[in-house]
């Protein structure tokens, strides 16, 4: 793996990471594509590289951030179950989820499938929450429960937490928000945690390789997060439904 390859992954994952199509699905893809063998590096890149997105909602919401306790727990609120299960099914996930473009495919089709169906069901339903303040904490708490499902490759957690809260009657864009949000501590946490047992085994050339990625995935996650807060004001999600199965049905059939 060279700068060349970080620097498409780092696009790759500013451009996925907020959007409801799965940011570690297609870094796992893309890998492939260019040829690189999913080796512990690699496999920590595409968990580390994603706190470079992660840092672009900082920067964007740390007014939010600072300013509102009542979100901010609320949010850890939500973290509980991923972190919980991520610490349990950590050595699977690594081990052997995040190497399978099989597992991604699946969950990208089925993901797609889901959001789709979940869209035409919800069409003329009213939202019951309309700010981040009032999602309750056991809404919070169910909404980190369907954060939980993106640790399968391909799921995505941006579209398992929207979808969450929209069928809990959390307003669109009020979702979106919170889904932003609570990725910082999920992403933050769960590279500090897979850092902390392979750091010591890069080499210098290899964290400039990871910084590169990251650097990369913040500039495009900024422009990306800006994208989906106007998209949703006049869109559905059924558009990345479709783009979801068109991936998964092209990569079959050519690759």
């Amino acid at each position: 793996m060279d700068i060349i390859d970080a620097l498409i992954l780092g696009i790759v994952e500013g451009l996925s990471e907020f959007l409801p199509i799965s940011s570690t699905g297609h870094l796992i893809l893309v890998s492939r594509l260019l040829g690189l063998t999913p080796e512990d590096f690699l496999k920590s890149f595409e968990i580390a590289i994603q706190s470079g997105a992660i840092l672009a909602v900082i920067v964007l919401y740390w007014r939010e951030l600072m300013k509102n306790r009542l979100v901010m727990a609320r949010v850890m609120a939500a973290f509980i179950p991923t972190g919980l299960l991520g610490l349990i099914f950590y050595p699977l996930i690594k081990g052997y989820l995040l190497g399978s473009s099989t597992v991604v495919l699946w969950a990208l089709a089925l993901g797609g499938v889901a959001i789709i169906v979940f869209e035409i069901l919800y069409r003329g339903r009213e939202a019951k929450v309309y700010r981040l303040e009032k999602i309750s904490y056991k809404h919070a708490f169910i909404i980190g429960l369907f954060q939980s499902i993106s640790m399968i490759p391909g799921v995505s957690r941006s579209a398992a937490t929207i979808l969450g809260g929209l069928a809990l009657g959390v307003e669109r864009k009020a979702i979106v928000e919170f889904s932003f949000l609570l990725a910082v501590p999920t992403m933050i946490i769960a590279t500090v945690y897979d850092l902390s047992k392979s750091v010591p085994q890069f080499t210098f050339d290899e964290m400039g390789i990871l910084l590169c990625g990251m650097v990369v995935s913040f500039i495009v996650a900024w422009a990306s997060v800006k994208f989906l807060l106007r998209f949703v004001q006049t869109h559905t999600f059924v558009p990345f439904g479709i783009y979801r199965l068109l991936v998964a049905l092209l990569w079959s059939i050519f690759i």
